[in-house]
């Protein structure tokens, strides 16, 4: 199966160092998600990149193909909230996975 790379842009260049309670409560359902993708094989690597531009989201997936990566980041509930979240989807045409 493809994998893709979704990177999530938070609402302001700022974030996560300066989020409001509401944020922080709706990032506990956004780590609940992810958490339950990869428990389904369907996340390889989910986590913030502090990068030095500003801090980003990224999501690793493994899906049939870009759309079911988009519906991932669609489903995420800091999507669904509404919040200014917004995810960028790129397709990852080959990956050297480490072996266990």
């Amino acid at each position: 199966m493809p994998y893709f790379l979704l990177r999530l842009t938070p609402p302001r260049p700022s974030f996560p160092f300066d989020a409001t309670e509401t944020e922080k409560a709706l990032f506990s359902e956004h780590a609940a998600y992810w958490i339950a993708r990869a428990g389904e094989g369907r996340a390889i690597a989910v986590g913030p990149v502090f990068d030095p531009a500003g801090t980003w989201g990224l999501a690793l997936v493994e899906t049939e193909d870009e759309a079911s990566a988009k519906a991932l980041g669609e489903a995420d509930p800091v999507i669904a909230a509404q919040a200014g979240f917004a995810y960028a989807t790129a397709p990852v045409p080959s990956l050297i996975l480490r072996q266990p």
